[in-house]
């Protein structure tokens, strides 16, 4: 028993604290940031920027970090938590216009602003719904500062769902208002109601009870606007989808659009929201795409094992027959786990 409280303790003083920022934009007022991990260990340590979906903030990414199989990667890596403009819990009414999708990821915007006060060279972008539209944008204008993207529920400007919300939210002014939770729901879940889905709405409650409605609002005004993303064939990118959610035809429309060598898809079976059912596969693909990369590589696997010659496998581009990644009988197969020897990329964390 003293053993395990010693190992408890052990764990709680290596535990990555939280330290909340704010960062003055050029162009957009003040954004909240919460980094997760030391930025003073960045040269030794992988470096993640998350950006959250409609309907939430910075705490959802968090709440990912935090799960128990995310442990090993977290004590391996800083995280970089963003709130949208105007989306931390508790934030006052925005003043002035909101930035568009664009302004947000573009280089001279808000992420570059972000990166550039906290002295980041470098990231892995994990972004949700919303928040992968912005970081594959960011990305594409500013490829030096991103290693790579996972990038979930990713979908093209036209992607029909998004036109009910559209109508409903616009169009029928004589009927009572959406709720944001309504919002947020037909968002995330679409027009189909089961059990699961209900537990959902039980948990997006709770986060959209904190969210400035205004403000929840012009985000989602912002994505509806968005412009079509440009291709993403020359980023190494992880796609990810639950194959239940109201989006995942249109991530395999855009999947199928991708340099297979350089993009593989996660879809989770029998799940609409994987960041909230599946956070234990998600962590797993992260961790097989950071090892892709050249990071994390002495990270151990879910089973707790590292593999004999971790340090110096990665995978290869070589290999990615369709770009696809699976679960057989709840374990991991990425392009059927072919991994060959290759030098590794010249970038500060290759060694974590």
């Amino acid at each position: 028993m003293a053993e395990l409280e010693s190992n408890l303790e052990t764990v709680c003083e290596h535990e990555p604290k939280v330290e909340s920022r704010t960062v003055a934009t050029r162009s957009h007022g003040d954004v909240r940031v919460h980094v997760q991990g030391s930025l003073d260990q960045m040269q030794s340590k992988a470096v993640f920027l998350t950006v959250h979906d409609i309907g939430a903030n910075h705490s959802s990414w968090k709440d990912f970090v935090d799960n128990e199989s995310m442990l090993e990667i977290k004590n391996r890596s800083v995280f970089v938590h963003l709130d949208v403009c105007g989306q931390e819990a508790d934030a006052e009414d925005l003043e002035g216009d909101f930035p568009t999708i664009q302004q947000i990821s573009h280089c001279e915007e808000v992420l570059a602003d972000v990166l550039d006060a906290l002295h980041v060279p470098l990231v892995v972008g994990l972004g949700e719904g919303a928040g992968a539209n912005i970081l594959a944008r960011f990305a594409l204008r500013h490829p030096e500062r991103v290693l790579g993207l996972v990038l979930v529920h990713l979908v093209s400007a036209e992607v029909g769902f998004l036109d009910a919300l559209k109508d409903r939210l616009f169009f029928r002014r004589n009927s009572q208002q959406m709720s944001p939770l309504d919002i947020v729901a037909l968002h995330k879940i679409g027009k189909e109601r089961d059990e699961t889905s209900r537990r959902l709405m039980d948990a997006y409650g709770a986060r959209v009870q904190t969210i400035n409605a205004r403000n929840l609002r012009k985000y989602v005004t912002a994505y509806m606007e968005r412009k079509e993303i440009a291709d993403l064939r020359e980023l190494d990118v992880l796609l990810v989808t639950g194959a239940k959610s109201p989006y995942c035809a249109g991530v395999e429309a855009i999947h199928s659009k991708c340099n297979k060598t350089k993009t593989s898809l996660l879809k989770v079976d029998e799940c609409t929201d994987v960041i909230s059912e599946f956070p234990d596969k998600l962590a797993q693909s992260l961790l097989l795409f950071a090892k892709g990369l050249g990071f994390l590589t002495s990270c151990p696997s879910a089973d707790g094992k590292s593999r004999p010659e971790d340090s110096g496998l990665h995978r290869s581009p070589a290999h990615s027959l369709d770009g696809g990644i699976r679960f057989n009988d709840n374990e991991l197969v990425i392009n059927n786990e072919e991994f060959v020897r290759r030098s590794k990329p010249e970038f500060n964390g290759s060694s974590v």
